[in-house]
C-alpha cells in the first residue's frame, strides 16, 4: 500500500467518493452487499418516491435501522481517518452517496451529500421543515410522521428514485471531480448515477483512479490501484498519518 500513500502525498487535489460500504463497520447495512438491504427488502419500493407517497409505512418500517437510528451509530476508522486527512490538507473534498451523516460526525467539513440526508425532513403538502430528532422520535414508535400544521406526509430530505437531484449539488460534485488529480472510490459499487460517472470526470482530465471496494465495479479497468478490504487499507493509512508523525503532504 506504499503506492497509495505515495499517490496521496503527491496529489494536489484529491477527491474521495464514499458509498454505503464505508458505514458497515459502524453497524449500518449497505445496499448490494451479501447482507445488504436489497437482499432483505424490495429495492423497487423502499426508496421509490411514488411508492412512498402511496404506502409510506413501507419505507418507515423498513428504514429505521438505516435512517432513523443513525444518531446511535458512531463513526468508524474510515470516517475518522478521512476527517484527519482533510485536516492535514490531503483531501480537498469528500463526495458521499451516504445518508447517515457519519462523515460530519467524525469531523469532515468539505462534504458533498449527493443523495441528501435525513438531517431535515419536509412536509410534502405545505413544505414545513422538521428536524431529524423530531421525526426519528415518531418513526421509532412506529408512527408515520405527519405535519402538525396541515396533516401532510413528512418525508426525509433524501433523494428517492424518481426525484430530481439538487442541480447545484450535482454541479459542485462534477466540478470537484473534474479538478481531481487523484480520485479515490471507497465502499461504492458504482452502479447508481450520477455518482457512478463522477470518477470519469477526473480520468478525462488525466487524474488517477483508486478503487477500494469488496465487490467489482464497472470502472475497475480504469483504476491504477484496486483493493478489496477497506478496514485493512484505512488501518494502514491511519497508521501512516498518525498524530505523532509529521505528514510530508501537510499543506
Amino acid at each position: 500500500m506504499d503506492r497509495l500513500i505515495e499517490l496521496l502525498e503527491n496529489s494536489k487535489h484529491c477527491v474521495f467518493l464514499s458509498g454505503a460500504g464505508v458505514s458497515t463497520l459502524s453497524g449500518i447495512p449497505d445496499f448490494r452487499g451479501k447482507n445488504g438491504i436489497y437482499r432483505k427488502f424490495d429495492a423497487d419500493r423502499i426508496f421509490d418516491i411514488d411508492y412512498f407517497r402511496s404506502n409510506p409505512g413501507y419505507f418507515y418500517s423498513h428504514s429505521k435501522d438505516l435512517v432513523y437510528s443513525v444518531s446511535e451509530k458512531e463513526p468508524n476508522i474510515i470516517h475518522h481517518t478521512l476527517a484527519k486527512l482533510e485536516k492535514k490538507g490531503v483531501i480537498k473534498t469528500l463526495i458521499t452517496q451516504n445518508i447517515d451523516q457519519l462523515h460530519q460526525k467524525a469531523g469532515s467539513r468539505h462534504v458533498i451529500e449527493i443523495h441528501g440526508s435525513a438531517r431535515e425532513n419536509t412536509c410534502l403538502s405545505c413544505g414545513k421543515k422538521f428536524s431529524y430528532e423530531a421525526v426519528a422520535k415518531e418513526v421509532n414508535k412506529d408512527i408515520i410522521p405527519k405535519c402538525d400544521a396541515c396533516g401532510g406526509l413528512v418525508k426525509p430530505d433524501i433523494i428517492f428514485f424518481g426525484e430530481m437531484l439538487d442541480e447545484e449539488i450535482v454541479l459542485k460534485a462534477v466540478s470537484e471531480s473534474s479538478l481531481a488529480d487523484l480520485f479515490v472510490v471507497i465502499g461504492s459499487s458504482l452502479v447508481v448515477q450520477p455518482a457512478a460517472s463522477l470518477p470519469l470526470y477526473s480520468i478525462r482530465n488525466r487524474g488517477k483512479l483508486v478503487i477500494i471496494n469488496d465487490m467489482p465495479t464497472p470502472l475497475d479497468g480504469y483504476a491504477c490501484l484496486k483493493y478489496d478490504d477497506l478496514e485493512d487499507v484505512f488501518g494502514y493509512i491511519e497508521h501512516h498519518y498518525s498524530d505523532n508523525k509529521q505528514s510530508s503532504s501537510q499543506r
